[in-house]
């Protein structure tokens, strides 16, 4: 039988990248998935090339709390209910704090730090309702401890995801619903593709001692561990996915 047959997952930004992959290997692996995502444009269903979980994608604008609870209230009802939320969501804003714009601090936080308490709330309110627990994932950064010059808002954006993650965990643990985060280093996928040269991938490359990237499999095989029964008795943490990039 499939690891994860009858289990029904919610993976928010899982259009591309990290929450692609996951969304596709919980699908490969015999899950009920589906996408909540704002890649796709439209409100209508689609299914999407870079992620095929079994119930295609929906349209959700985590700025837009109304949207968010609509795509959940369907994602819901599909499903019948949520088991494992992941998410993945998240955009990037480079450029010093000096000239760092207001409204570009309030998009990166609202994205990376308001809509995953959204989604949170949405998930661990099914998963009490039904009584039968969860797992919730969320996807933070290195650059939630590590910092990042002229990454200052994203940084500090996915540092409160961790403190969420926390503080969830503390909260909801009475339900049994778990909350972990996970911190990838770099990691090969679209975001930042623009600005990223092959000189800048040689050389974060060398900040790894396994002396590579990180992939999205890399990401996507710890979040399927953590929603997996051999991941039952972690709650509160914050783990390092960065190829060695930060030990502690």
């Amino acid at each position: 039988m499939s690891r994860f047959a009858g289990t029904r997952v919610i993976v928010v930004g899982g259009g591309g990248g990290i929450g692609g992959r996951i969304a596709e290997r919980f699908s490969e692996e015999g899950a009920d998935a589906i996408v909540l995502d704002l890649a796709r444009g439209d409100s209508s269903r689609e299914s999407g090339d870079a992620a095929e979980p079994a119930r295609g994608i929906l349209h959700c604008d985590l700025v837009d709390s109304v949207s968010v609870e609509a795509a959940f209230a369907v994602a819901l009802a599909e499903l019948g209910g949520v088991d494992v939320l992941v998410n993945s969501a998240g955009i990037l804003a480079r450029g010093s704090l000096l000239d760092l714009a207001p409204e570009r601090w309030d998009l990166v936080m609202d994205i990376n730090a308001r809509g995953t308490l959204f989604a949170m709330q949405h998930a661990a309110r099914a998963m009490i309702e039904q009584g039968t627990g969860g797992t919730i994932v969320n996807i933070a950064s290195m650059a939630a401890k590590a910092g990042g010059a002229d990454e200052g808002a994203y940084a500090a954006s996915k540092a409160a995801v961790v403190g969420l993650t926390r503080a969830a965990a503390l909260e909801w643990g009475e339900h049994q619903i778990r909350v972990n985060a996970l911190l990838p280093g770099y990691v090969l996928t679209d975001m930042g593709k623009d600005t990223r040269t092959d000189e800048d991938v040689a050389n974060w490359s060398k900040k790894s001692p396994l002396g590579r990237l990180g992939t999205p499999d890399d990401v996507a095989g710890f979040a399927l561990f953590l929603a997996s029964v051999d991941g039952g008795y972690l709650t509160g943490q914050s783990f390092n996915v960065t190829g060695g990039m930060i030990m502690h």
